[in-house]
């Protein structure tokens, strides 16, 4: 992007410095605070939206807002005079819609956007009284509601819902005589197609809309009871002619100032998907008041998700584990820290003393911090002495890295989230990005909709994305690497590559080029069901268009074919040149909040950290030399390797730090035989969780607002997050954990503080070299590779690509059919993944109520032909779902987002890997979720599963609930925001609210239309 262009502008005869271009306003408030000139409906992240008048200005004699006055240099600007009557007017008219009762306002945090601008207006005095609304509050949502009466009609919330959000669900009906925010052109906020995104309530000026959390509790004095309350209000507003406002202001000031004393506010980053959202975190001791996005969050800016605005319930959760849990005979009892880390010690030395160091396994969690991740893998490596560390990016990621690794040399995204938003068009395959990736999905329907972007979408559901796509395909399961490499075999033949690229750049086109022999459009039509021209269209614009991003996730990278698929991709954009500039490349969404960290840190068995080889002796011996112990030069087993290994008894122990494992592996069966064979077990955790079921000793760990650290988000971004509150009982951070087993063992590590660790990581990773906590203050982050002077890499492969001749490689592939195809006995296909509401397998969100309330069950998603087909099913019956490895009961859901003869299932309850089977991807042994056949079976309703029900998150496994307690009727109410109707328009529409009669215009000295 263009650097900018300083310049001076002169105010009232002082020269103020600014940015040209930039919208005048903010040289008016450079420090983006209303308080410095009002702004009330003015938002960097949305733009002007000219409806609140209170920014007009005088320049070379004419009125003019400044939020759409660029500024230039010499710019004369006035702010006194008929300037100055014009935002009080402006003022005064913005209080006929609100009631400034700021004292006992919730929203009084010393920095509300209306009161300053109120009073930096100029206005002392109302002269237009205040007019009620003839609507009720809406709190018809579980997470924040509505207030009317207190809305100013700025439209900030419609502008970030139609065009940052793009949801389309709110508008303001300017032509009502009075006019108010509507959902889905009037529905109660709860039966509207609201995602619960949070945007409009982070963006709102006021306290129209509000998080719940914050109603009646943030304020010293708004828990009054209502009719104290509404007194004391009455009393302000009675003394209000009398003294006017500004001793008022003083008061509310004084409150704020109070308020602000009692409550922290804390940056840190959202430990749901791979986005990497940062933001603050507004603390009263344990309690949440409310998540608050910044506009300066590099990869989210104002954006939220409803789980990462709202779902962070788990964090109090009454059964969070706080005291350690050592096994004794068939229960857990509670141990000191001392006892429990001296029965690791002993246990895991005995071990490693009958039967050597690869006797034992470390696997390291995607939700734990960089810190903790380099932690995880020393442990293994200096501590324990082997390889055998990993994380779940074998899972999910692995094939997606290996697909990068063969073709461009670094495992991460080529560029940032900005460029996935700048390019001209975004090929998306198996991503239902708006449920996985929400941030990301709202940057493309942005880019869509404003920009024009082109969006070409390849997944086996028509999802929200598929459908607003300009192009969308459906192959049948698991043949994507086919139609892929059919486009570019005709890009190719039909002479549209970017052969200057390919010449200059790529090597291996003449063998690549060969091994699309068998790749015509006509056998890609007939093996995946898409028709030839529509693949030639697909190669046409993929060919033509200026920029092009490639974005993929568990649909592609969960098949057994998931690394070879990942290569295609990358293939295509090599053949098409769209590396290395802005808004090319590609983009696998990492699905974690640390996944990409995880591996990134070494917690990987074939790498040290910083993915330097186990198998280089320099490398060896540098970390040799750092930590003081031989290492070996073999791999160790990876998570897949490791259950086998357990499994046939040659892996006798394990140290799991926050995954999950018995529930996530595919063939869930397998994995919890293997787990029980296992000697000696330790989980950190902070629930009982399944995988809690098999170990021997459970350590209570820390959540992500209970500690220091750093995570590493899909775009290769390291962001800071920072502790909001101490750890719940006797929980501390994995960092203090994995350093109280090393010194249990014998190796004392020293630190104090997480800034310690990732000094000795930048000290050996050549990737980190320039990592500081000093560099990562605030709002600041990195993007690895990191030089030693702190100098980051936004966009690779500017210059070279990642090997030793500087040049990217094609790389030929052949096609493998899928496994565990549908057959007679087996005749249905199971696809899966995640909801917008959940996350994974819910022991997160199932604790949330809220999220509960909005998708509080699983379901089988099908058609109503299927249904017919298969017993003549209806939304709402049970049904059993059985595959060659295993069952699952769950309700249908009648839908047409899935093909025929396809099923949908979501991840949250954990029911999809009773089904899947040991398929693995060979190159990268992730196994192939995505590829299951199962019979359908009528059933009376749910079965009860090993071990009973999941302690905390399945007690929120309900659904509707009739007189006897059984589940019944739709597994999604009625409420859910898929059967909304939005209202796209473009913005707020201001115009109409200018063509009103009773508008008064500033620019026209206040007149009305009438």
């Amino acid at each position: 992007m263009p650097r900018p262009t300083a310049c001076t502008v002169e105010v009232d005869g002082r020269p103020v410095d600014a940015e040209a271009g930039r919208p005048l306003i903010e040289a008016l408030s450079p420090h983006d605070q209303p308080g410095e000139f009002p702004r009330a409906c003015y938002h960097p992240a949305l733009g002007p939206l000219q409806t609140c008048d209170t920014c007009v200005v005088e320049v070379d004699g004419e009125l003019v807002r400044a939020c759409v006055t660029d500024t230039e240099d010499g710019l004369s600007v006035g702010l006194g005079g008929r300037a100055a009557e014009a935002r009080e007017s402006a003022a005064q008219l913005l209080l006929r819609n609100h009631v400034l009762y700021c004292t006992v306002c919730d929203h009084n945090d010393g920095s509300c956007t209306l009161k300053k601008s109120i009073e930096s207006s100029g206005l002392t005095h109302e002269r237009i009284p205040f007019r009620s609304k003839p609507y009720e509050v809406d709190d018809s949502h579980p997470f924040y509601r509505y207030d009317p009466d207190q809305c100013i009609l700025c439209g900030r919330c419609v502008e970030a819902c139609q065009d940052v959000q793009v949801t389309e669900t709110l508008s303001i009906d300017w032509e009502a005589e009075d006019p108010r925010v509507l959902w889905d052109g009037g529905a109660p906020i709860g039966e509207s197609s609201c995602v619960g995104c949070g945007h409009c309530v982070t963006v709102c000026p006021c306290n129209a809309l509000m998080e719940k959390t914050m109603v009646g509790r943030a304020g010293l004095f708004t828990d009054w009871p209502e009719d104290i309350w509404h007194a004391s209000i009455d009393l302000v507003k009675a003394v209000e002619p009398t003294t006017g406002y500004a001793p008022l202001y003083a008061l509310s000031d004084a409150e704020a100032t109070a308020r602000q004393a009692a409550t922290e506010r804390t940056k840190t980053v959202c430990t749901y998907c791979g986005v990497g959202c940062s933001f603050d975190v507004e603390t009263r001791g344990r309690e949440i008041l409310r998540i608050q996005p910044q506009y300066e969050a590099p990869a989210n800016s104002i954006s939220t998700c409803v789980k990462g605005k709202f779902g962070w319930d788990f964090v109090n959760a009454e059964d969070r584990l706080t005291r350690p849990l050592v096994r004794r005979g068939a229960r857990f009892v509670e141990v000191s820290w001392e006892e429990a880390l001296d029965e690791i010690a002993r246990r895991l030395t005995g071990i490693i003393d009958e039967d050597g160091p690869d006797a034992v396994a470390v696997i390291g969690s995607s939700k734990a911090t960089n810190e903790e991740s380099y932690l995880t893998q020393k442990l293994a490596r200096q501590v324990l002495g082997t390889h055998n560390t990993d994380n779940c990016s074998r899972y999910c990621q692995a094939p997606a890295t290996e697909g990068l690794w063969r073709t461009v040399g670094y495992g991460g995204d080529a560029g940032s989230i900005s460029d996935m938003e700048r390019a001209a068009l975004a090929l998306v395959v198996g991503s239902n990005t708006s449920e996985s990736h929400p941030v990301i999905a709202a940057r493309l329907r942005r880019a869509q909709k404003l920009n024009g972007q082109q969006h070409i979408v390849a997944d086996l559901r028509e999802h929200e994305m598929a459908a607003r796509a300009d192009v969308f395909l459906r192959p049948k399961p698991g043949t994507d690497l086919v139609w892929l490499s059919a486009v570019t075999r005709h890009i190719l033949e039909q002479g549209w590559a970017d052969d200057e690229f390919l010449a200059e750049r790529v090597n291996g086109l003449e063998d690549y080029r060969a091994s699309l022999e068998p790749f015509t459009l006509d056998y890609a039509e007939e093996r995946c069901g898409i028709p030839a021209h529509t693949l030639r269209d697909v190669a046409e614009r993929v060919s033509h268009a200026d920029s092009v991003v490639g974005l993929w996730a568990m649909g592609v990278t969960q098949h057994h074919m998931g690394s070879d698929t990942s290569t295609a991709v990358s293939n295509l954009l090599l053949v098409t040149g769209n590396y290395g500039r802005p808004g090319t490349g590609a983009y696998p969404l990492r699905g974690h909040n640390n996944v990409q960290g995880c591996s990134d840190f070494g917690t990987i068995n074939s790498f040290y950290p910083g993915y330097q080889p186990v198998e280089d002796e320099a490398v060896r011996d540098k970390f040799a030399a750092a930590w003081g112990r031989e290492l070996p030069l073999e791999p160790g087993l990876d998570n897949h390797e490791m259950v086998d290994a357990a499994y046939d008894g040659s892996l006798r122990a394990l140290v799991v730090v926050g995954e999950e494992l018995s529930l996530v592996d595919a063939n869930v069966h397998y994995v919890q035989e293997a787990l029980e064979r296992l000697d000696f077990m330790v989980v950190s955790e902070l629930f009982f969780s399944r995988t809690c079921e098999f170990a021997d000793v459970i350590l209570p760990a820390a959540a992500s607002l209970e500690k220091d650290g750093t995570f590493t988000n899909t775009e290769r971004r390291i962001q800071r997050l920072n502790r909001a509150m101490a750890p719940v009982g006797d929980a501390r951070p994995d960092w203090e954990i994995l350093q109280g087993i090393a010194a249990h063992m014998g190796h004392q590590w020293g630190f104090t503080h997480p800034s310690q660790i990732m000094d000795e990581i930048a000290d050996l990773t050549p990737l980190f070299a320039g990592v500081r906590y000093h560099r990562l203050e605030g709002y600041n982050s990195l993007q690895w590779p990191v030089a030693e002077d702190g100098s980051d890499t936004p966009l690779l492969y500017s210059e070279s690509f990642h090997f030793d001749d500087g040049r990217a490689r094609l790389y030929p592939l052949g096609f493998r059919e899928p496994q565990d195809q549908p057959s007679e006995e087996y005749p249905l296909h199971v696809n899966n993944g995640r909801s917008l509401e959940h996350f994974h397998e819910g022991n997160l969100t199932l604790r949330s109520a809220g999220l509960t309330h909005l998708v509080p069950d699983t379901w089988a998603e099908m058609t109503r032909r299927t249904a017919e087909k298969h017993g003549g099913l209806a939304t709402g019956d049970w049904v059993r779902l059985i595959s060659p490895h295993g069952e699952a009961t769950v309700r249908v859901l009648l839908s047409e987002e899935v093909a025929d003869e396809e099923l949908w299932v979501p991840m949250q309850a954990a029911e999809i890997n009773l089904m899947t089977s040991n398929v693995v991807d060979p190159d990268s042994h992730t196994p192939a979720y995505k590829e299951i056949a199962v019979r359908i079976e009528r059933t009376d309703g749910p079965q009860e599963r090993r071990g009973g029900e999941r302690k905390g998150a399945d007690r929120a496994r309900k659904g509707a609930r009739d007189a006897k307690g059984d589940p019944h009727g739709a597994p999604i109410p009625r409420h859910h925001h898929r059967y909304g109707n939005p209202t796209p328009q473009l913005g707020v529409q201001v115009e109409r609210k200018w063509a009103r009669d009773d508008y008064q215009d500033p620019l026209n000295h206040g007149r009305s239309n009438d």
